[in-house]
């Protein structure tokens, strides 16, 4: 484990007595602010702080009385799952006027409020900060007016403000996402996936239109997510003649056997001088040059609609806890911020910083200066839009460079949601770099019998929304079969390695480097990207299909919940999968409101159980009436599903009963959610380019030889960063025995989803985010690196 850090703080040693937190959500609604909302109420009274809800936004706190409520832990009970914002949202003419800001700083001194937390776009951020810069000013008129006493000027000298993005745009710069908008991407896909199947029945062009009048990200990541065939957003608008280009490669998509196009516009789209390009603008280009059966769908407010997804959830959780904590620490010089995640690392970022840039923008594509409107997006962004150009458009054959290199893609282990979606980024990108590529069938078993074909651009169109694993997947190692795999790639010339997949693969590549010794075939550049539910690969925060596999879990935890609605009081006892590792199990109890989620990275005795039972029993009486409890499969051998749901049905007689539930391969199943769709593209797409660089430097005397420990990688996301890591060096960070790593960055949620479930406990802070500013000039980087 990590040395002890001097600089650790633990949250006892923040105390919120005798202060007073208010939380608004103001603006357009966006999924995720009530699970922002309720990790602010519920860390605010933790600390001891009085919390209070603003209702209707600024609105509210203008008019006072009702509108300004206390918040009790209660009070936000039953409203993670629930999508909107239930404390009210509204645009407010009034707070913009001097005499609007007056009555609302009336308002909040009369309540002793001097902490806002305030969730919305960059609009109601900016004036909260004005409303901060004024306060003093505001309380002396006040005064003047005879409103309130002149020690209150002293007692309430300043108001302190922490920001929380509320957007499905994810138009605000300096954050990687905005609350709101993975779920706006949820819906959105969902409604690409079902217009897939009615358009290749009637081999009809789709033509959707998504929202983004400033901001074409939903339209980006939704056209990376599903494969669109065209793409128009505002801050890169298409080069003049950009109607033939778009014509041809719809007759080319369909000369190659497709029956179906998808063309994606954001509702602000607009040609290089500024004229807007509307989905029934493109509608009419198709019909009257292709003469394709055509029809628009116009989303709307769709996107703003539905349950949060458990990406929405866990950020907003996490968001509203950060803000307390920002507020806890402010003193009167602190700046106004923000608080976002970059990677999965908290960050808090000057409030008008990021406003200014997101203002830049504005202005860069209003001066028509496009390139610079999307460097200004930031890292995230131009990543999208690099690796769409590069997946989508295929360069013709003499554009290609002649690489002569023969590289293998093969799936190892179970499967997992987003496998087909990283296979297809690898081949085309393969492609794209001038490689033949083979796919092998499944993995390992495959390659040894000779399963090994060559693999086009087109053989991959369409694969990104399938879920399982398309090659056919394996968890046959190759050890056994390491003479017949060497005597294959011979054959085939095969002279790298691709291979996506879970702990599986990475023993694989260490089989695989140790037979190097004995069979040149392996001295070759090889490659791991990370792929599966249990998110237990060494090396990588994050693994392909674990995102999937959350929400599977958090909506069918939403459904059990409800099925007690009405009913006596219940506890659920859901058991998750995942091995040892008990990431499923924890970050989805986080996502879904548990009360407990038992894990076998936490070791628990008898007595940990009895006093979950005897917490839970006191809340039964007091106030929830539906409790949650999720055990990893392997987190006890001796304390099971079954010993856990028959002590909690015992201990709990007279107060509530019990149910429970071993959700099993649903969680592997299913279409793969958005995130996994881009996060497989993306870093399958940097691991390809990796290999054409490897090929190149280890290419001599007319062959491949890379015997190194460098030229066997596993790409892994490191908090903020893709990292390439020698397999080798990674032995020393695994527990083999039950197949995890022997760090796990998600343990640090513990505390939180504790300390939401009403438990005392410590929380490590350390790793809470420090003030950082917002980065404007960046090194350049690879076309497909990844800021998740």
């Amino acid at each position: 484990m990590a040395q002890p850090d001097t600089k650790k703080i633990f949250f006892e040693n923040l105390s919120g007595a005798g202060k007073a937190i208010a939380v608004l959500t103001s603006g357009g609604d966006a999924q995720g602010m009530n699970a922002a909302v309720r990790a602010v109420v519920r860390m605010g009274l933790y600390v001891g702080a009085k919390v209070y809800f603003i209702h209707e936004g600024y609105q509210g706190m203008v008019d006072g009385g009702e509108n300004i409520e206390e918040a009790s832990w209660e009070s936000v009970s039953s409203m993670l799952q629930v999508g909107g914002t239930v404390i009210g949202s509204a645009r407010c003419k009034e707070f913009r006027n001097h005499e609007g800001r007056l009555k609302a700083a009336h308002n909040l001194v009369l309540q002793g409020i001097t902490n806002l937390c305030v969730i919305g776009g960059d609009g109601s951020l900016t004036g909260a900060n004005l409303f901060r810069e004024e306060w003093s000013g505001l309380l002396t008129e006040l005064v003047e007016q005879g409103l309130i006493e002149a020690d209150a000027v002293q007692k309430y000298s300043a108001l302190h403000i922490v920001g929380m993005v509320g957007s499905i745009d994810n138009d605000f710069c300096g954050t990687d996402m905005t609350i709101g908008t993975d779920s706006a991407l949820h819906r959105i896909i969902e409604v690409v996936d079902a217009i897939m199947t009615t358009a290749q029945s009637h081999q009809r062009t789709f033509v959707l239109e998504v929202m983004g009048r400033h901001c074409g990200y939903l339209a980006l990541v939704s056209a990376l997510a599903c494969g669109a065939d065209w793409v128009l957003i505002p801050e890169m608008p298409p080069e003049d003649g950009w109607e033939d280009k778009m014509c041809k490669k719809l007759s080319a998509t369909r000369s190659r056997g497709t029956r179906l196009n998808i063309i994606i516009v954001a509702e602000g789209a607009i040609d290089r001088h500024g004229t807007p390009i509307t989905s029934g603008i493109v509608k009419d280009l198709v019909v009257k040059c292709l003469g394709f059966d055509t029809r628009v769908t116009i989303l709307g407010h769709v996107q703003r609609g539905g349950t949060p997804s458990a990406f929405d959830r866990i950020l907003a959780s996490r968001m509203g806890v950060e803000a307390v904590l920002a507020l806890l620490e402010t003193t009167a010089n602190t700046p106004a911020c923000v608080v976002s995640l970059r990677g999965n690392q908290s960050v808090r970022l000057p409030l008008m910083e990021c406003v200014q840039m997101t203002q830049e923008v504005q202005r860069a594509m209003d001066g028509k200066r496009f390139e610079e409107a999307v460097k200004l997006r930031g890292r995230s962004f131009e990543n999208n839009l690099r690796t769409y150009k590069l997946l989508a458009h295929r360069k013709p054959e003499s554009e290609l460079p002649v690489s002569n290199f023969n590289v293998a893609v093969l799936n190892v282990g179970a499967p997992a949601a987003g496998m087909n979606a990283a296979v297809r980024s690898a081949v085309r990108v393969g492609i794209s770099e001038g490689h033949k590529m083979f796919a092998v069938s499944d993995g390992f078993e495959g390659f040894y019998k000779g399963q090994i074909r060559e693999v086009k651009w087109a053989d991959v169109g369409g694969w990104t929304g399938q879920g399982g694993s398309l090659l056919g997947t394996k968890r046959t190692l190759p050890a056994k079969h390491v003479e017949k795999i060497a005597e294959q790639m011979r054959m085939n010339n095969i002279n790298a390695l691709l291979i996506v997949g879970g702990f599986e693969a990475f023993l694989s590549l260490l089989e695989l480097i140790t037979a190097r010794g004995k069979y040149e075939e392996f001295c070759v550049p090889m490659v791991m990207v990370p792929a599966t539910v249990s998110n237990n690969v060494p090396g990588s925060d994050l693994s392909i299909g674990a995102d999937t596999a959350l929400n599977a879990i958090t909506t069918t935890c939403d459904r059990i919940k409800q099925s007690a609605s009405g009913t006596k009081r219940r506890v659920f006892i859901i058991e998750t999968m995942g091995g040892y590792c008990g990431y499923l199990a924890s970050v989805g109890g986080l996502a879904a409101g548990a009360d407990a989620a038992y894990i076998y990275e936490e070791p628990f005795d008898i007595k940990d159980l009895q006093a979950n039972v005897e917490h839970l029993t006191e809340k039964m009486k007091t106030s929830i009436q539906r409790g949650l409890v999720l055990r990893n499969e392997n987190c006890n051998e001796n304390y099971t599903t079954d010993f856990i749901y028959q002590l909690y049905s015992e201990e709990g007689k007279g107060v509530f009963d019990s149910r429970k539930n071993v959700l099993g391969h649903m969680q592997q199943g299913g279409a793969p959610s958005p995130f996994d769709r881009n996060f497989g593209t993306k870093i399958s797409a940097k691991a390809m380019q990796w290999v054409t660089k490897k090929l190149t430097e280890t290419f001599r005397k007319g062959r491949v030889f890379a015997n190194m420990e460098d030229s066997c990688c596993l790409l892994g996301m490191r908090r903020r960063a893709l990292v390439f890591q020698p397999v080798v060096q990674l032995k020393d960070e695994t527990d083999f025995v039950h197949r995890i790593p022997k760090e796990q960055w998600w343990l640090k949620l513990r505390p939180l989803m504790k300390i939401l479930a009403k438990y005392k406990t410590s929380y490590d802070v350390s790793d809470s985010g420090q003030l950082e500013h917002v980065i404007r000039n960046r090194p350049k980087e690879s076309d497909a690196s990844v800021a998740m």
